[in-house]
């Protein structure tokens, strides 16, 4: 397999492809040479970061395709970790091996951690209060950043969205990420969709929900209409549907067959849909068509080691009371990093009790890093690197050294972690049972961005009286640059950064226009 065609071929690719050191330099190259830009344009946070991906390596590069990209969606979003680092790390190490991976890893999120670093150089620097014009620039950002999610929210929801069932998910994932927030809810509330999607597409309650059905019915039913119903129960779309006997003439003959829920064009496609994927899910992979970066035993010694890893760790942080702030801090990224589910919109709550309830940064510090971050490229889980640099410098420690651990301990747990998974994944993606969990996870996944969107809403507007952050909603100006970069996005083809830009230049334009003024 070439690189030349930058087409990813499951039938052929093996791991020895990508151990011969003769073709390293040449993957090392193209994994530079398609990922050395994005981590400085990639805007918008991990809702966004998904579009990206499929954009470029679904459909420009055809390094993956569809029912892959899927499948690793779920399972970036299904564990802890970065979702979207997760996802692109991934997405490299399949087409190009591990090496290339890392190289592209570094590469996509880089550049946003020493803009994060920088920031946190500068902000140990000032003084208590800022300027109110940053205080609008911040919260235009915010506003921009509002309409770019909930335009990635809807663009991922739209392909997650298969059936009613998935079109159901999405819907109570959203609902219940919104009316409750903990640490365990949203690892449950995927595990409950994915289980969901098992009993449905394997069809467990069908049988009691008709026995019951057909005893609360008055009357008897005639043998053939029970038939009917049972086989409109079947089908997708076949309720109400008339049972009716089609003559085909093939040349050959004449040969008839029975149509339910009528010969429409919206019937038939949604009846060989359906076909069409209950017999991909009847069917095992074989194993020269899976995924394979390792062995399944690999795979698992490398969660082990894992485990193994954070046991120590937490050990340590319990046993030993008088550990350094520096190893403090890094026990506790090192446990958000994780427990994290959910990916980037649920890091910042709880980094917020890990490093500000322990009293290392201020509440402002943390909401001034919090709205910039929605403005920086990359993954948002470089807030850690702010967080850990003004930590040690707060504690007369170096803050190189801060930002270091941060952005080790935030990011290593969901990438050892999510490469071990990769190796299981090659020998139990062709089982029935977790194709049809995976399609419930994914519907719950998607649902839970628009939780991610209503989050930052209710925080987006920072001033001097309201440092904590106050709803967008309580002024017209910001929901107006809100839906116009929504609008931009969607309408328009405007870019994340630049609806980012757009954003902060009508915060500064509000506030010379209203504070300055004096309207």
């Amino acid at each position: 397999m070439g690189l030349k065609s930058h087409r990813w071929d499951p039938t052929t690719w093996r791991l020895k492809d990508f151990v011969n050191l003769d073709e390293i330099g040449p993957r090392m190259w193209t994994s530079f040479k398609e990922n050395w830009y994005m981590g400085f344009t990639s805007f918008g946070g991990p809702p966004v970061h998904f579009k990206i991906f499929h954009d470029k390596y679904v459909s420009k590069l055809s390094w993956i395709d569809e029912t892959v990209y899927q499948e690793l969606f779920s399972i970036c979003q299904a564990f802890s970790g970065p979702g979207s680092t997760k996802m692109h790390y991934c997405i490299n190490l399949l087409r190009l091996g591990f090496p290339p991976a890392v190289l592209s890893f570094f590469l996509w999120s880089l550049p946003g951690a020493l803009g994060m670093f920088g920031l946190a150089i500068g902000i140990s620097n000032v003084g208590e209060t800022l300027p109110r014009a940053v205080y609008a620039l911040l919260s235009g950002l915010n506003a921009a950043t509002v309409g770019i999610i909930a335009l990635a929210a809807v663009q991922l929801a739209q392909k997650a969205i298969t059936d009613k069932l998935t079109r159901l998910l999405v819907y109570l994932g959203a609902a219940a990420g919104l009316l409750y927030n903990a640490l365990w809810y949203f690892p449950v509330l995927m595990l409950a969709a994915g289980v969901v999607a098992v009993v449905w597409d394997f069809r467990w309650l069908h049988g009691p929900v008709l026995w019951v059905v057909s005893k609360v019915k008055k009357g008897k039913v005639r043998d053939e209409e029970r038939e009917v119903e049972l086989r409109e129960q079947r089908v997708p779309g076949g309720s109400g549907a008339e049972r009716e006997v089609v003559r085909e003439e093939d040349g050959k003959g004449t040969r008839e067959r029975v149509s339910t829920g009528g010969d429409n064009a919206d019937g038939q496609s949604q009846q060989q849909l359906r076909r069409e994927e209950e017999e991909a899910e009847e069917r095992v992979v074989p194993r020269s068509h899976q995924i394979s970066v390792m062995s399944w035993k690999s795979g698992l010694a490398l969660i082990v080691a894992f485990l193994a890893s954070f046991v120590a760790v937490m050990l340590t942080r319990g046993l030993i009371p008088a550990n350094p702030l520096l190893y403090r801090l890094f026990s506790n990224l090192y446990l958000a990093g994780t427990i994290i589910f959910g990916g980037g919109p649920v890091v910042i709550p709880l980094l917020r009790e890990y490093i500000v309830a322990e009293n290392w940064v201020s509440p402002r510090d943390f909401l001034i890093g919090l709205a910039l971050i929605q403005g920086f490229p990359g993954p948002n889980f470089n807030f850690a690197v702010y967080l850990g640099t003004l930590t040690a410098i707060n504690g007369g420690y170096s803050g190189v050294l801060g930002g270091f651990l941060g952005f080790l301990a935030i990011f290593l747990p969901g990438l050892w972690t999510v490469h071990g998974t990769m190796g299981l994944w090659s020998a139990i993606r062709g089982w029935r049972w977790v194709k049809s969990s995976l399609r419930g996870v994914n519907a719950a996944a998607v649902g839970l961005i628009y939780t991610a969107v209503y989050r930052l809403w209710q925080i987006g507007w920072i001033d001097e009286g309201f440092s904590q952050g106050k709803s967008l909603a309580d002024d017209p100006w910001w929901v107006v640059v809100t839906a116009g970069s929504y609008v931009g996005g969607a309408w328009f083809g405007v870019e994340p950064p630049v609806a980012c830009i757009f954003g902060a230049v009508l915060g500064l334009v509000r506030y010379g226009v209203v504070e300055a003024q004096g309207y």
